[in-house]
């Protein structure tokens, strides 16, 4: 017996494929499955953190429904790797908290910094709301840097330690190599793995949706929100740089790096979100975890907000919008941080935990 109903059925399902391995080509979770002969708790959340719900084994299986023997795969690692989300986060008492109303909590989230901040300039100065302000330092007439980057600065920190926490505990209980530690190589290649979404294929052929014909589409879509997202932190990052090694304040010209950093990633976190929702609209339901559509959901919306709020923030900075604007972003931005270590975010960091363990257990088998 398992934690959970759902490790009970997952261990049933893993068992059968285990001893069928017809889909041993599909992924990376058929030949993690076959090292092993019984299951840990750890075990199978590992397995369903390595499932990149590409939907081919579910196709291809002999004995999906409305065969007796009832094997979903994708599904059933689907709810499991959704309920692994909570069963590691930190603190546990917010564990549960995005399941089902992630959208919601994100959205009041947002809104309530934005808010917030709106509030904090009319206090200070109403004329700065509605204002046209340009140059250096025309954001910080809204809330001072020091304010601004304390505040998000501590969100930022509780969310990466929050998340260091979950996956030490992941990390913990699907069982480490076996010297303690992942070297060099299991690394680097978890990395190239994620960073070119290799088991988002169905063995090659794409990724299942609305129909029995595989497409890349949800990979594409995919790449451009993980690229997107990755060059809105570097924008970030270097205008950080800017400030305290230059002396130079935003906001900065349409050519210089950060403003271009931040178009690309805008961009990505536009469309690619767009593409993800749509792909998730049109998925066969048999695939699906309906009980988390609002974390799911929740985490591309937050993605999309902060993408359009500052994509709007570079073209209309310098009307009488930029104030609404700014603490708009701002608000999705924090929503996002916060949020971060409790809803669909953390699957990608626990997915590349899990790739770097599979590419250490293939190098020990070799």
């Amino acid at each position: 017996m398992h934690g959970t109903r759902i490790l009970d059925e997952a261990d049933r399902l893993m068992t059968v494929c285990n001893s069928c391995r017809y889909c041993e080509g599909l992924c990376a979770v058929f030949p993690a499955m076959e090292m092993r002969r019984a299951f840990s708790d750890g075990d199978l959340n590992y397995l369903a953190n390595l499932c990149h719900a590409c939907g081919a084994c579910y196709v291809d299986c002999q004995f999906s429904p409305p065969h007796e023997f009832n094997v979903n795969v994708p599904k059933t690692l689907a709810v499991a790797r959704a309920e692994s989300y909570a069963a590691y986060a930190w603190p546990q008492a917010l564990s549960g908290a995005f399941a089902r109303n992630g959208l919601v909590i994100s959205i009041v989230a947002a809104l309530s910094m934005a808010a917030f901040i709106l509030g904090f300039a009319a206090l200070n100065d109403r004329s700065v709301l509605f204002g046209v302000h340009t140059g250096p330092g025309a954001f910080y007439k809204l809330m001072p840097h020091n304010m601004m980057a304390g505040l998000f600065g501590a969100a930022f920190l509780y969310a990466v330690f929050a998340l260091f926490m979950s996956v030490r505990a992941f990390w913990r209980d699907i069982g480490p190599p076996i010297d303690g530690r992942a070297d060099g190589g299991s690394i680097f290649q978890a990395i190239r793995d994620a960073g070119e979404l290799r088991y988002l294929h169905g063995g090659g052929v794409g990724c299942y949706n609305e129909d029995d014909k595989p497409t890349d589409r949800r990979k594409r879509y995919h790449h451009l929100t993980f690229y997107g997202f990755l060059l809105c932190f570097a924008a970030t990052s270097v205008a950080t740089l800017y400030h305290y090694l230059l002396g130079r304040e935003a906001p900065y010209p349409w050519w210089d790096l950060p403003v271009v950093l931040g178009t690309l990633g805008g961009i990505g976190l536009i469309v690619g979100p767009i593409g993800l929702f749509m792909a998730k609209m049109g998925r066969d339901p048999a695939l699906l975890d309906e009980t988390r559509y609002g974390m799911d959901v929740g985490f591309i919306a937050m993605l999309f907000l902060t993408g359009v709020t500052g994509m709007l923030l570079l073209v209309l900075r310098e009307t009488g919008a930029m104030g609404p604007l700014l603490a708009l972003h701002l608000g999705a931005v924090f929503a996002l941080f916060i949020t971060m270590p409790y809803g669909k975010f953390v699957h990608g960091i626990y997915r590349f935990a899990a790739l770097v363990r599979y590419a250490q257990e293939r190098r020990t088998a070799a």
